[in-house]
């Protein structure tokens, strides 16, 4: 097998695989870089022009996967387009979301070549897609004659996520996707395949990063500060991904309002994870791995944040707005700007906050150093406490070491992490079993596996 990492700058970032094996040729997600902008944050796709694509494989609907199918679609408008049911279900709302952020920043930015692509092309998808359930073999055969069956797994990462099983000519190949294997609030933890494989590719995010404590300890500890920062008279910021993170913690307050471990608080929250909410509804309806239904928000008393609302002046209350990075000119960068100068407020960051972005500055704050919400061309001196709290929808290391290796591979691909994240997991695999051929592929350079 032959295989082509498309994202060119390596890392986590504009995801997108290219496999090759005796004539076929397959793409496992087509996604957008989240730091870059404009021609530079798609996949390089030119590699795969006048190359017949026989199947492209989506594996979950976050826009580091997701982002760049419409272009990729375009380019190869006879390819089907495999995803689960659950996918296929709100896909095009993830992307009319990206296109609108896109027109957006062609203004504010200056970036003369958004969106990359039109309401027209993200419809045009519908015509390729195809969504299956989750564990239910299927075979493809090429016009050349070459099979293949192929089944998705549910991979416990947002709803919908999974990974993907490849068999062809006897050789089991596994693709991890995005991964969390332990049970959440909203969701089952993975269900992933047993028994020996050829290859593994395997994400790698929390390579470098060891687990300082479990998902109940983490969430106990964040509903505490909840309790005592209103106790005190003041507000909760907690930035979310809109997709996934928002409406697990909906249902981790549900479960602790009914418990007595969370008082009865205004919950505000943002639009795009409320549009989410329906759809998951209805997943939940046909998906028993699926744990959230709309009603929630009427039994938490959450509602939308309204444009005329000023955090902090109306007692306290939880802000659980996204974007999870408080990006510039999102609902958590508004909320922040108006919290972060009281000390009775707290701040709570919940998942991976890149170095660069407004929320990553403000972690490696110290308490009474100022900053510059630049968008709004203010100066705040942060007051507030800031908290770190580690709910990350990506498996330990060792969980994926330990899945990884009970599989006996022959080889392990690395993927979707930063370079010390790869090391390590290069590292213990060769400690484990010196035989095992491990790959971290170069950026655009077609490996054989």
């Amino acid at each position: 097998m032959q295989l082509t990492d498309l994202n060119s700058p390596g890392g986590i970032g504009a995801n997108c695989l290219l496999l090759q094996f005796d004539g076929l040729n397959i793409v496992i997600d087509a996604g957008l870089h989240p730091k870059l902008v404009g021609m530079p944050a798609l996949p390089r796709l030119g590699r795969l022009r006048g190359l017949p694509i026989d199947l492209i494989f989506l594996t979950h609907c976050h826009l580091d996967h997701l982002g760049a199918l419409p272009v990729l679609a375009k380019d190869h408008p006879n390819t089907p387009i495999i995803a689960s049911r659950e996918t296929e279900g709100y896909y095009k709302r993830m992307l009319q979301n990206s296109y609108q952020v896109m027109d957006r920043q062609r203004t504010e930015l200056g970036v003369g070549e958004y969106p990359l692509y039109s309401h027209r092309d993200i419809a045009a998808t519908t015509r390729q897609m195809i969504g299956l359930l989750a564990g239910q073999p299927r075979h493809f055969e090429t016009n050349s004659g070459q099979r293949i069956t192929f089944t998705l797994h549910e991979s416990g990462h947002v709803p919908g996520a999974v990974g993907l099983l490849l068999e062809h000519h006897h050789r089991r190949i596994f693709h991890t996707g995005d991964v969390l294997f332990s049970d959440t609030a909203l969701l089952n933890g993975a269900r992933f395949p047993g028994g020996d494989m050829d290859t593994v590719i395997i994400e790698t995010t929390r390579g470098a990063t060891a687990r300082q404590a479990d998902r109940e300890s983490e969430i106990n500890r964040l509903l505490a500060t909840i309790g005592h920062t209103a106790s005190h008279g003041g507000s909760v910021l907690i930035p979310v991904f809109a997709l996934g993170r928002m409406q697990e913690l909906l249902r981790v307050f549900q479960m602790a309002r009914a418990d007595g471990r969370l008082k009865r608080l205004p919950i505000y929250i943002s639009g795009l994870g409320i549009e989410l909410l329906n759809q998951f509804d209805k997943l939940s309806r046909k998906n028993s791995s699926v744990r959230i239904r709309k009603r929630i928000l009427r039994e938490l008393g959450a509602v939308k944040l309204p444009d005329s609302h000023h955090p902090g002046r109306c007692g306290p209350a939880i802000y659980l707005v996204s974007s999870g990075m408080m990006v510039e000119n999102t609902p958590s960068y508004r909320v922040a700007a108006e919290l972060l100068g009281s000390h009775q407020n707290t701040i709570c960051f919940v998942g991976y906050c890149d170095p660069d972005t407004p929320g990553g500055t403000l972690l490696n704050l110290q308490q009474g150093d100022k900053f510059l919400f630049k968008a709004y061309r203010k100066t705040v001196q942060a007051l507030a406490h800031i908290e770190k709290f580690d709910l990350s929808s990506h498996a330990d290391r060792e969980d994926i070491l330990h899945y990884a290796m009970e599989r006996n591979p022959r080889a392990v691909v690395l993927t979707h992490g930063d370079q010390p994240a790869r090391d390590w997991f290069r590292d213990r695999i060769t400690e484990i079993d010196p035989a095992c051929k491990v790959v971290d592929p170069e950026p655009l350079r077609t490996v054989t596996v």
